[in-house]
């Protein structure tokens, strides 16, 4: 009995991942190592038809066509666009190159996936949120699982503990490390990512305080509108094999740890009387809470470092939404305005 529960279970579970099939087919523009990396392991393992591969080099694109029968591999982007069974374009090339490429397939009316960052100026990317269409910008770690669970969480100790008395909201500190990046710019390349993740969880945010230490590393000051108060440090003086992100939310109920999106902690706060803490008074345990956890232990999709750093849900998402089933887009070009905003205002420092 136990066992025809458990196939059973299994069965379903099968079933559930293969009836998710495309009914539109679908064009790829670049093929650099982030693509390779990261883009298209996820497509191939959602099993999304690509009709076209397109890249500037003509042998590349005839090695295209050999490696993956099915797939075309062509420099001509006109005849990607204008083909009618293409359902919808993934952008991945030079980031030079966004901007001109996104507003040409969001001006054929074709749903744009474009990868980070999707233009390298504030103008830029206010024409591509008055473009009109349907348009997705690869900021991953909005999708990232662990960033999820703490917006949600962060909105619910909000609803359930408001402030008292004046009280500000949350306080923070987010470090982005990693080595020296002399290949592009850090700013638009790299820091997009820190600063998309604390506006992303706490909202529009001013510069309060900003000090360029060498030639690309910082340290900020932000207040967002909803009250969130946070320093920052980037920095690309550390090194690529021991990069590290690691975010610590401060709120009226605990601390929040996001290490590296692969584990998400709450520790509550100790009590107190009259102000005075009672863990002083009685030594008590303390009581860590996981939220989130990849687990390396069995190598399955949800253990998946591309799942955890939010490239499968993004993709996903994505692809749902060109073929017209429920899905949330996080990451619109309107919605990284301020996130824009403050790239602007760095890049005056």
């Amino acid at each position: 009995m136990l066992q025809q529960v458990i196939d059973r279970f299994k069965r379903q579970r099968t079933n559930a991942f293969l009836q998710r099939t495309y009914n539109r087919r679908y064009a790829f523009v670049g093929m650099g190592q982030h693509s390779l990396t990261n883009l298209y392991p996820v497509l191939h393992y959602l099993g999304v038809p690509l009709k076209y591969i397109c890249v500037t080099n003509t042998e590349k694109a005839a090695l295209i066509s050999r490696k993956y029968p099915g797939t075309e591999g062509t420099t001509d982007l006109d005849k990607v666009l204008a083909d009618p069974e293409v359902g919808g374009v993934f952008v991945a090339a030079s980031p030079k190159a966004h901007f001109t490429l996104a507003v040409k397939v969001l001006e054929a009316g074709k749903p744009l996936f474009i990868e980070k960052p999707p233009c390298l100026t504030l103008s830029e990317l206010q024409t591509l949120a008055q473009t009109g269409g349907t348009a997705m910008v690869g900021v991953q770690k909005r999708y990232a699982p662990a960033v999820q669970i703490l917006k949600k969480q962060l909105h619910k100790d909000k609803r359930n503990f408001p402030s008292l008395g004046g009280e500000r909201g949350e306080a923070y500190e987010l470090h982005y490390a990693t080595g020296a990046y002399p290949e592009g710019d850090a700013l638009t390349d790299l820091y997009i990512h820190p600063l998309d993740l604390a506006v992303h969880l706490f909202g529009p945010a001013e510069l309060l305080a900003a000090r360029l230490i060498g030639a690309n590393s910082y340290v900020l000051m932000l207040e967002h509108r909803g009250g969130a108060v946070g320093t920052l440090h980037l920095s690309t003086a550390h090194s690529w094999t021991g990069a590290s992100e690691r975010l610590d939310v401060t709120t009226r109920r605990g601390t929040y740890r996001l290490r590296q999106l692969e584990t998400l902690t709450f520790e509550a706060k100790q009590p107190t009387l009259l102000g005075i803490p009672m863990e002083k008074v009685r030594p008590a345990h303390r009581s860590i809470k996981f939220l989130y956890g990849r687990n390396n232990f069995t190598p399955t999709p949800t253990n998946n470092q591309l799942v955890s750093q939010g490239f499968y849900d993004e993709l996903l998402c994505f692809t749902e939404l060109c073929e017209g089933r429920r899905a949330t887009n996080l990451s619109t070009p309107e919605s990284l305005l301020p996130t824009f905003r403050l790239m602007e205002r760095m890049s005056d420092i």
